[in-house]
């Protein structure tokens, strides 16, 4: 909508049973523009492709959607967290990569975890000294951002990101961060 059907929108999964539920969003949405693609996001690394905008919509331990699954208790384990952490990781590198200087990187996740998420956008601060976390303007109960976990501190400009705790707006918990690259 915000394209109003300009320009191209890439818009892709790795998993294919997401494939119909995204053609679906992008037709409820009226865009037209848009190339649906079926493959692991770290594949763009390899590609001479630049973006205005990239939203990394990061596979997580998705400890966020315990109200709707309690199935995700059952599968969460620091193990698990630490290797979505370390993919989460490679897809913003690669992602802030293919950004265009000017664009913007939005990174969200459907988890709690602060490993994945404020220590992600920790990451790519301290690996690209041209990266600038941008303050959001929603009308939204927010929680406050974490700055510091399990011994160890995040840059200051987290508090930027926002945080939202599923009993605050009657949501899933999820967290947003988004970073410019100047």
């Amino acid at each position: 909508a915000m394209m109003q059907n300009q320009g191209l929108l890439i818009a892709n999964d790795n998993r294919i049973d997401r494939m119909k539920p995204l053609v679906y969003n992008l037709e409820r949405c009226g865009i037209s523009n848009a190339l649906i693609t079926l493959m692991e996001g770290r594949y763009f690394a390899n590609t001479n492709l630049e973006f205005d905008k990239i939203l990394v919509d990061a596979p997580c331990s998705g400890i966020g959607t315990i109200r709707k699954s309690l199935k995700t208790i059952q599968i969460w384990n620091p193990e698990f967290s630490r290797k979505m952490c370390g993919l989460q990781k490679q897809l913003v590198k690669i992602a802030f990569n293919k950004l265009k200087v000017g664009g913007t990187l939005v990174y969200s996740t459907c988890t709690l975890e602060p490993d994945e998420n404020e220590g992600v956008v920790d990451f790519i601060l301290n690996e690209f000294d041209n990266a600038k976390v941008e303050n959001f303007d929603f009308d939204i109960k927010r929680g406050k951002p974490i700055e510091e976990f399990k011994g160890k501190s995040y840059s200051s400009e987290v508090k930027k990101t926002l945080r939202i705790w599923p009993q605050d707006n009657d949501t899933e918990g999820f967290y947003v961060a988004k970073i410019k690259k100047c």
